[in-house]
């Protein structure tokens, strides 16, 4: 191994000084050092009185104090917002609050503009979740359910019980808890997110018990907003607010506030209902009392100052509700918590984001979006540009993830700080495995060698007593599996712009047309991506485009693009393909992308690290099942060194059990040892994959036969399921090289039983391989021989005879073999895993 890369490998068990509360920066001022704490993590176990050692574990969304912007990024930033203290400053002076003008102070804050900036240039329009429908039995529409099911599972008289209690109303039943609990400083953060996420829910199932229990959800905030008659609307007291206001310790109190406003907002916007929006409205008109206060008792300045805790999107809320309400007080909030010491590094394109929160920040950059969308300031489009640049550039893993302990490190600087508590769950919209069970979802994506996503900090969360932030992002995102999918253009000719090939049907009403996409399976042995449109309906005359993107990881050698059987000629990959016509039901479109093998650099320019790559099969991230080894064994091309699992081997998978006083038991390897495991309750897990093996027959003609369990009077070489090219010897041994010793011959099962089989060593005939008497889990396997073994009570014979069960593992359909230094890698798409240990980035210079 390079020394590098060594040296990258022993970093790996400590997350370096990315994950310690003295990484984070801050831009503006501090809170006093004495009183602040600086992670989510911390928070929460200090607030649910967990032990003190298990709380320092923790890494989470709070912030250091110890470093303020340079000189020249606070002048570059005054040049481009001017930071005046309005109002007279902290003193005595304060004028009256009447005396407040929000267009003054609008104009202030763009240096003197006489007038409020027009929203920019029309934009792309996301089709409605209500004209999108997922394809049932896809990956995607089952992750949709699974969400459903939890968010109809959960309580609503549960979810508002704090609010209720806040507002001096009588609160039924019991609070949830985690970070929902009562005592707990982010309480409510959650029940945003829900209003949010069961908007975008029913608007993409139209689920109408959905609809039912959002709308009381509503109703009981309305009512405790009323309740409490001024416009505030939290499951804490305003009291929280004060504490920030003061620059003391407290937990990110506006985060919250956010959730809410989003939340309401979009049950809104997205699912029609007006009362929310007066909420909304109320609960903004509230706050910029607060920051109008706070702006004439001391300076804008001050503001600023306690943006220095986590505020949410704050920003992008009230540009959102500017654009309903057009009240010129609303998009002057908006502004004001457009964050300058942050926003001012990206305007003048500087990559100084190392050590700041990532999900601090990142909803700041897309308010910063938001305002150019709204006002059409340029400025702000290029802040949000750069920040993509630097983070795709830079800061992002192989996955889409960015962060380290949820804070960014140095830009390509990545290499060692591959951990367990990488890619924030809030910072990126990861694919994972749920599987069907609701609410169980992921706080961190772990990216080192042999790690789970099981096994970090957090783990995987519960139903009812987790609500961790990456709750709240986790239910939005799968309740919008249907979004950034289709986008239109309206116009004497509309257009209809595909990004995304998800199974899926959308009702294209201002063409008159309904458009299908369909994909066809895809396996590791197919080199062709291939998606199919088709319409139905008629444009009735009017002619509309159709855009369908050209992926970049494609390429323009046989790629193919034919509309009702005739070729289109050549595409680019990396553009659109644009075909305008007068669609009726008889069109057809047929995308052919072909699909290969490549592998990407992990985003560190450090020589010594250029060896660390992640392997991807097109758009699929490719993970190997393993447990920390990550020695690849490369060839002049991918295809030397990496080829595919054909899909016939499934047949050949299977796994053997013995049943003993009620238990069920499987013969595992894991480790190069060979021993029983009581069988796992789920599916999953890394007991299933060293429960799992393929069983290769000595005769030819049967290795493609389907066999399954009914396999006897044979002789084979078994093969652990995640050491492929590896067999198990007769020595109880693992071994790459086919030898006389490494074959077994599958014959009768020597207790009687007419289902059961016994593994006869090809060496030595008549001697066995047998469990432990104990039957406990972990008891090695031995070797015994009828002529040198008393049998008593027959327990040689049951010692010996396993069943030959369905296999608890399968291949996936996009599997392959990577060679390894000591052992071969099985390949899957990273997204299927689920608690199995699996290498992300592999070293190639061995």
């Amino acid at each position: 191994m390079a020394r590098g890369v060594a040296a990258a490998a022993a970093a790996l068990g400590v997350v370096a000084v990315l994950l310690t509360a003295a990484a984070a920066k801050v831009c503006t001022n501090t809170f006093p050092s004495s009183d602040s704490v600086a992670t989510h993590a911390e928070r929460a176990a200090a607030q649910l009185r967990l032990p003190a050692g298990l709380a320092a574990r923790g890494h989470g969304h709070g912030h250091g104090h110890e470093q303020h912007l340079t000189p020249t990024d606070e002048s570059a930033w005054m040049e481009l917002m001017p930071r005046r203290s309005l109002g007279g400053g902290g003193g005595g002076s304060t004028p009256p609050r009447e005396a407040f003008d929000w267009l003054m102070l609008y104009r202030k804050l763009r240096g003197g503009a006489a007038a409020v900036d027009g929203p920019a240039d029309p934009f792309l329009s996301e089709a409605s979740l209500h004209d999108v429908r997922l394809q049932p039995g896809t990956v995607y529409w089952q992750a949709q359910q699974t969400n459903l099911e939890y968010l109809l599972l959960l309580d609503a008289d549960r979810l508002v019980w704090s609010f209720r209690t806040q507002a001096g109303l009588t609160a039924t039943g019991t609070p949830y808890g985690g970070w929902e609990g009562p005592n707990v400083e982010l309480r409510g953060h959650f029940v945003g997110h829900y209003l949010s996420a069961t908007a975008k829910m029913w608007a993409s199932t139209h689920n109408d018990t959905l609809r039912a229990k959002m709308s009381s959800v509503v109703d009981v905030l309305n009512d405790c907003q009323k309740k409490m008659g001024t416009g505030y609307l939290s499951a804490f007291p305003s009291e929280f607010f004060d504490r920030a206001e003061a620059l003391t310790t407290v937990w990110a109190p506006y985060y919250t506030i956010h959730k809410i406003m989003q939340g309401l907002l979009d049950q809104y916007t997205v699912a029609g209902n007006s009362k929310a929006l007066e909420m909304v409205v109320g609960m903004a008109n509230y706050f910029s009392d607060r920051v109008k206060n706070v702006i004439q008792k001391y300076s804008i300045e001050r503001h600023w100052a306690s943006l220095n805790e986590e505020t949410g999107g704050m920003n992008d809320v009230l540009y959102q509700l500017y654009t309903i309400t057009d009240d010129l007080k609303h998009l002057t909030l908006a502004h004001l918590f457009d964050k300058p010491c942050f926003l001012g590094l990206l305007a003048v394109q500087a990559d100084s984001i190392s050590g700041f929160h990532s999900n601090t920040h990142i909803p700041v950059v897309v308010g910063a979006q938001m305002r150019y969308e709204v006002t059409g300031d340029a400025l702000y489009k290029q802040i949000a540009t750069s920040f993509m640049d630097m983070i795709n550039s830079s800061h992002s893993y192989a996955t889409g993830g960015t962060s380290a302990g949820e804070f960014w490190a140095d830009p390509k600087r990545l290499a060692a700080t591959l951990s367990t508590e990488n890619a924030e769950s809030c910072t990126t919209y990861n694919m994972l495995k749920r599987g069907t069970d609701p609410g169980v979802m992921i706080y961190m994506l772990p990216q080192a060698p042999g790690r789970s996503k099981a096994i970090s900090y957090h783990g995987w969360g519960t139903k009812y007593d987790s609500f961790w932030c990456c709750y709240g992002t986790g239910i939005e995102s799968f309740s919008k599996l249907g979004d950034s999918i289709y986008f239109e253009e309206k116009g004497d000719t509309p257009a209809l712009s595909i990004i995304q090939y998800i199974p899926s049907t959308f009702n294209w009403k201002t063409a008159g047309v309904t458009v299908t996409q369909q994909l066809e399976p895809l396996s590791s042995s197919d080199m062709n991506f291939r998606v199919s449109l088709s319409v139905s309906g008629k444009t009735n005359g009017q002619s509309a485009t159709l855009n369908v993107r050209i992926p970049t990881w494609t390429s323009a050698s046989g790629a193919k693009a034919i509309l009702n059987d005739k070729d289109l000629g050549s595409v680019t990959p990396g553009s659109l393909l644009s075909v305008t016509k007068q669609w009726n039901s008889n069109d057809h479109l047929s995308l052919q992308f072909p699909i290969a093998l490549r592998t990407e650099a992990i985003k560190d320019d450090q020589p010594e690290y250029a060896s660390l790559q992640a392997i991807l099969f097109g758009p699929f991230v490719l993970a190997g099942l393993s447990s920390g080894d990550w020695d690849a064994k490369t060839g002049s091309d991918v295809s030397d060194w990496i080829t595919a699992v054909p899909s016939s081997h499934n047949s050949q998978l299977m796994t053997f059990t013995q049943e003993s006083s009620g238990r069920t038991f499987v013969l595992s390897s894991s480790n190069g040892s060979l021993t029983m495991q009581e069988r796992p309750a789920v599916d999953g897990t890394d007991t299933a994959v060293h429960a799992t093996f393929r069983v290769h027959p000595q005769d030819a003609a049967m290795l493609h036969g389907t066999y399954g369990a009914t396999l006897k009077d044979t002789s084979v070489q078994i093969e652990p399921f995640d050491m492929p090219g590896t067999v198990i010897t007769n020595n109880l041994t693992l071994s790459a090289q086919k030898s006389a010793g490494s074959f077994f011959n599958i014959v009768p099962g020597l207790d009687g039983k007419p289902n059961s089989v016994s593994l006869e060593l090809g060496t030595k005939p008549g001697c066995f391989l047998v469990s432990g008497a104990d039957y406990s889990a972990g008891a090695k396997i031995q070797v015994s021989c009828k002529s040198s073994v008393q049998s008593i009570g027959g327990i040689l014979e049951q010692a010996a005879s396993f069943a030959q069960a369905a296999p608890l593992r399968q291949y996936h359909p996009v599997s392959f073999v990577a060679k390894g230094v000591k052992r071969n890698f099985l390949l899957e798409p990273f997204y299927s895993l689920r608690d199995e240990f699996y290498t992300v980035y592999f070293n190639l210079a061995a």
